[in-house]
């Protein structure tokens, strides 16, 4: 099945929940994907743009969870977990990670995406959907300073591997972008001003979904 198609009617609209879609690669896919005619469901701690139907809020509140699956309770065609956190910063070695802001980054980039798959997986099995993790070079690289996000990231590429394995009727992928132009690559202490815009990386996440790749995780440049 194919799920990037354009739409000719309500009743052919593909459905993607988005979060941290007020900026960054997830604001560059909702405004790509609604473009293309999904029905775009997106949320974000911040202020989030009015394309399709923006939900405030912190992925790591289950209240707002099950607000996001309520809105898509009609079937659901992509799940996109994109919402991260770096953790401390500046990013400290492992000797000096506090606790306290590694639970953290786990809460927010491996527990609350697996809390928010549970509850739309119905939906998502309705359609035969998607679901597409936001990874990182991090999770199976040993950068000086990274060790706290990058196993975060590891954690998820891992679970994204087991639930393609569980849900063979879905399509679960985990994706590194890559290195981009964001205010999280800057908050890392990185020279952001050097890498390519999230813009950039969109096609390749289209073309993922659109020719429906095998579940499995996935660089963009290889896209």
């Amino acid at each position: 099945m194919c799920l990037f198609l354009g739409v000719s009617n309500v009743e052919d609209m593909k459905t993607a929940l988005i979060t941290g879609a007020s900026r960054g690669l997830g604001l560059a896919l909702a405004s790509r994907l609604h473009r293309d005619g999904w029905h775009v469901v997106s949320t974000a701690r911040g202020g989030l743009p009015g394309i399709g139907v923006p939900l405030h809020g912190d992925v790591t509140d289950s209240w707002h969870r099950a607000g996001l699956a309520s809105a898509v309770a009609d079937g659901l065609d992509l799940l996109v977990n994109n919402a991260s956190t770096l953790g401390a910063v500046p990013l400290p070695k492992l000797a000096d990670l506090p606790l306290g802001e590694f639970s953290r980054t786990l809460e927010v980039n491996v527990v609350a995406p697996l809390a928010l798959i549970q509850l739309v997986l119905p939906a998502l099995r309705m359609n035969g959907g998607a679901v597409l993790n936001i990874t990182s070079d991090a999770a199976v690289e040993g950068y000086e300073g990274w060790g706290g996000y990058g196993a975060s990231k590891a954690a998820l590429d891992l679970m994204s591997a087991v639930l393609g394995a569980e849900e063979p009727k879905l399509a679960v992928w985990s994706v590194d972008p890559g290195e981009m132009n964001t205010r999280m690559l800057r908050d890392a202490g990185e020279d952001a001003a050097a890498a390519p815009y999230p813009e950039t990386v969109v096609p390749a996440l289209v073309r993922l979904v659109s020719e429906r790749r095998p579940s499995g995780r996935y660089r963009a440049r290889d896209l």
